[in-house]
This record gives C-alpha cells, structure tokens and sequence, in this order.
C-alpha cells in the first residue's frame, strides 16, 4: 500500500510476530480460523473490541466460510504485512488497495475517495482545489508515516503553492488515544482548523460523532491522476501463492455485496462508482 501516492491507504494497513509487541487471540493456523491481522485501535477501520467496519465484513466472511475470526494485532506502522501476514501469523488482511504488490489480492469490494470536510454552519463551502478560499482557511491534511511524508492532499495543495495556512495531523497520533486518525475531524468540529482533507472511510464515521453537523464532501473526480490518485478500489489481501483463498473471498465478495454495501453505509464509508 504504500507510496506516497497510496498515502494513508498504505498506511491503513503497513504495521513481529506474537512472541513480541503484537498479540493474538488465537495465533494458530486452523481450518475452523479466518485468521486476519487488524489494528486494536484503528476505528472506523478495526478495534480490539471488534467495532469497526473492517471487522464487521471479515465476520461476515468469516460465517459463509464456516469458521469464526482469530485475530493477530498490531498497531499499523511500517513492517506490518512483513511481520505479520508474509510471516505466516494470519491468513487475511482486510482493506488494502487492489493490486497491492506486497499481497496477493481479491476483486474489490469499495471504492472510495479523499473528500473536504467543514462545519455546516460554516459560510464557506469547498468543494474544489480551486475554490480561492483555500488560500485563506485553514487546513488540515494528514501527515503520513514516520518521516511525515506528505498525503495526497498535502502534495497537491503544495504544488499549487497552498502552504503556510496548511496544519498537518500526523496519521499515528498518540496511540494511548482512542482512534487517533479521527483527531483531525475533531479539529475541524472545534474551529481548531476550518476545513479538513481527509480519506473518507474515517471523514464519513467521525463526521458522523460530532455534536455539530459537518458536511462530508468528495473530492472532484479530475484531480485523480496515475501519479496522484485520491480515489482507490479496495480488496482484501492474502499471501502470494495462495489463490484459492483469494478466488473463494473474491466469490463470496461478490455474492455479499449487498451486506457489505449496507456495513459501509452504516459506518459512513463514502463510496464511488468504478
């Protein structure tokens, strides 16, 4: 997931064994396991207590298949798929791009896009990079990694010299906070920024915790280039070399996909069209 141009995507994912910071419920391989590797603290995405929308499908999955989730986990930094998914420690990891090259991955079963996010009450809609009110708000984007890489947003806002009313929120945050990606949607609720650039997944769900009303809009379509994309297909991956379980998630994917649609709709996920 990876490059800057996967930005946060990559890094929704990216996070040893067991035996050390990581720890499982069930670490051993078993035909009654769907063995997946999530982040304990990660909402919307996945949580320790199973409330994320990433957990939610993989128990869907998980119950067509016969079996019930085991899960390793490990906060999602840089080395994630190495240690844990190719190291043989689970069997699943949901939500990477399509065509991950780390992983081998499933058809995918969301699309979505960076979007703007501002108070409703707010007398400035943004809809567009080229709105001129972008060169006065404030604006709150990601900071990917530890090298604090820039998201998406944060390059494309640079290349058209938007910079010093620019506020980055770094992806990891303080861990000992809850979900701490969802920082800078609180920042825009409490007029510390006046309008975030944010991956949707997590501007839909905690737009949707904010006492007062946010608008949650999505980028326009013709930003999106093969260097800079905002907008990504979203699957499932499993080890290279083993594509019968990516061909048995791909089908039951598909066949699914009215109950996944109504997951990411309850959670906020917005969704495109291929």
């Amino acid at each position: 997931m990876a490059p800057t141009a996967l930005g946060y995507v990559a890094l929704l994912l990216m996070l040893l064994p067991c035996a050390q910071l990581a720890w499982c419920d069930e670490p051993r391989a078993s035909e009654a396991q769907f063995r997946v590797c999530a982040d304990p603290n990660n909402l919307p995405f996945s949580n320790h207590n199973q409330q994320g929308f990433e957990n939610k499908i993989a128990e869907l999955l998980a119950h067509e298949r016969g079996q019930r989730v085991a899960y390793t986990w490990w906060p999602q930094r840089r080395g994630f798929i190495r240690n844990t998914l190719q190291a043989g420690m689970c069997d699943v990891v949901m939500g990477v791009p399509a065509g991950y090259d780390p992983v081998l991955t499933t058809s995918p079963y969301y699309r979505s896009t960076y979007v703007f996010v501002y108070r409703k009450s707010a007398a400035h809609p943004i809809a567009s990079f080229d709105d001129p009110l972008l060169r006065t708000l404030k604006i709150g984007v990601h900071l990917i990694g530890d090298d604090y890489a820039n998201s998406p947003p944060a390059h494309f806002l640079s290349t058209k010299g938007i910079v010093e009313n620019v506020v980055g929120y770094s992806i990891y945050g303080d861990y000992a906070e809850d979900s701490p990606p969802g920082k800078i949607i609180a920042a825009v609720a409490t007029r510390e920024i006046d309008v975030a650039i944010v991956w949707g997944p997590i501007a839909g769900y905690f737009a949707k915790q904010q006492t007062e009303a946010m608008s949650v809009i999505p980028v326009p379509p013709d930003v999106d280039s093969p260097l800079l994309p905002f907008s990504y297909n979203i699957a499932v991956g499993v080890r290279r070399g083993n594509d019968a379980l990516k061909t048995q998630l791909t089908e039951l994917l598909h066949r699914k996909a009215p109950e996944i649609q109504q997951i990411l709709s309850d959670y906020g996920v917005p969704t495109l069209q291929d």
